[in-house]
């Protein structure tokens, strides 16, 4: 991924990161399905002549994998990692353990995109949306979180319902590893 020689412009409002040039969106989008063209909720392809509305967390890892540059106001001034994980960290609630887990997956290979229809952090892609279905969804829970029974059957029947497999992912900030415990229902 940071084999090229040009960043990508991404500019940073409020809580997203706008990818102006269409061209340089779609390459964006290409590259790994990174954000989503402005207007289009499904693209069919990566050919689309609109901006492209990045994430902050996804933002933050392409930023730092040195895939986007990141600005911000009139004047276009620089907006370095450091800045946009402080400005992250005020937006996302646990930003820092979704952070870490996104990183992880993008890291092997995983396409990861917001869970929130699922109803969960991250529906989790072997090829990508469009060419295979989200097989896991993820939810982020930090090591400290207690989860409930009812919690647990509720997250194991929306997964087997929408036939994908429910993980619960536990971050460690210190160590930087994440844990990953994979639950498969069966009927009895």
């Amino acid at each position: 991924m940071g084999g090229r020689n040009r960043a990508f412009t991404a500019e940073l409002i409020e809580n997203r990161l706008v990818v102006w040039n269409p061209e340089e969106g779609s390459k964006l989008f290409q590259m790994g399905f990174y954000g989503k063209p402005v207007g289009i909720p499904k693209p069919k392809s990566a050919d689309f002549d609109a901006p492209l509305n990045v994430d902050l967390i996804e933002g933050a890892y392409l930023l730092e994998k040195k895939v986007i540059r990141v600005v911000q106001g009139p004047e276009k001034r620089r907006v370095g990692i450091k800045a946009l994980l402080r400005h992250a960290r005020k937006v996302y609630d646990g930003f820092d353990d979704k952070y870490l887990v996104y990183k992880d997956l993008r890291n092997h290979g995983k396409i990861v995109l917001p869970g929130i229809k699922f109803g969960c952090d991250y529906a989790v892609y072997d090829r990508g949306p469009g060419i295979d279905h989200a097989p896991y969804m993820v939810s982020v829970r930090p090591r400290t979180d207690s989860l409930t029974a009812t919690e647990l059957v509720r997250a194991g029947r929306l997964a087997t319902t929408v036939r994908k497999r429910f993980i619960i992912a536990v971050p460690d900030q210190k160590t930087g590893k994440v844990q990953y415990m994979i639950f498969k229902w069966f009927k009895a």
